[in-house]
């Protein structure tokens, strides 16, 4: 039998982190330049920024549950207010790279780029110090873990191998941050996201909670880690924030839940698995 149970902190039968990537518009810009120019595009990220993130701040007030949110650099320059509010709230605020651009390895200088730029913005305009980071669209290089020690990462939540915390190994030996991972089936925007030039359908709430709610469940039983991933200007839409007020109570429902942010779900683990 393979164990994927993990020793959460007061005997919690599995930890739940709420995610949310706040992209605004870099999520558009950084698809597609041209993007700068079609102010109808960009409106779904602006959404995000002007409408998503204070209904979710609200709702999560509400709930009285703790957040994580993956915030590009460009995004804290451009929408610091909003940014503002998210650490005045409490909740943890993480690196998203600077402009959302996707990985290519045979350009490591751009990663590089990215990963300082990106964390200037959270220094210099929030003051914020990020303790994980998470790739945009999970796309990485083979030298992400070596940045990420560089600059005293404790976990990244860049990849979709398993369905609990564990160590990354550093290249040429050593530990690399602890991994928490996630993936698309627990991601808003596969469902719920709609783009003109790659169009899909728009998922109802009940089709998106029955896909949310049986990974929980039976990851439930297997006691391991619920990592929701979602972007405001998805979930920030009206009908999807009453999603998340319903997601949320379901899984209260549960007994011994603990919901946490990434530093915390990294640091209980790296406690109760590493620590002699």
């Amino acid at each position: 039998m393979i164990d994927k149970s993990v020793n959460w902190p007061g005997g919690a039968r599995i930890a739940v982190m709420l995610t949310f990537d706040f992209d605004a518009e870099t999520l558009w810009l950084s698809r597609d330049p041209a993007s700068a120019r079609r102010p109808g595009t960009l409106s779904q990220g602006t959404y995000g920024a002007k409408v998503g993130v204070p209904k979710i701040l609200e709702t999560l007030k509400e709930e009285g549950v703790p957040a994580t949110f993956f915030i590009p650099g460009w995004t804290v320059e451009n929408h610091t207010q909003r940014c503002e509010m998210i650490v005045a709230e409490g909740h943890e605020v993480a690196h998203h790279s600077y402009s959302h651009i996707w990985i290519d390895p045979d350009f490591p200088e751009k990663e590089v780029e990215e990963m300082e730029k990106g964390l200037d913005a959270l220094k210099r305009v929030l003051g914020v110090v990020p303790k994980g980071y998470r790739s945009p669209a999970g796309e990485t290089s083979d030298n992400l873990i070596r940045l990420l020690n560089q600059h005293g990462f404790i976990y990244d939540s860049s990849l979709l191998d398993d369905v609990v915390p564990y160590r990354l190994a550093a290249p040429g030996g050593g530990k690399g941050p602890v991994e928490l991972p996630w993936h698309w089936s627990t991601d808003d925007a596969p469902h719920a996201l709609f783009s003109i030039k790659t169009p899909r359908s728009i998922f109802p709430n009940q089709h998106i909670l029955d896909l949310f709610q049986d990974e929980f469940r039976e990851l439930y039983r297997w006691g391991g880690l619920y990592n929701l991933v979602m972007h405001p200007q998805v979930t920030g839409r009206p009908a999807r924030v009453a999603m998340l007020r319903e997601m949320i109570a379901f899984i209260k429902s549960f007994p011994n839940v603990w919901f946490a942010t990434g530093s915390q779900v990294a640091e209980a683990w790296i406690a109760a698995h590493e620590t002699p």
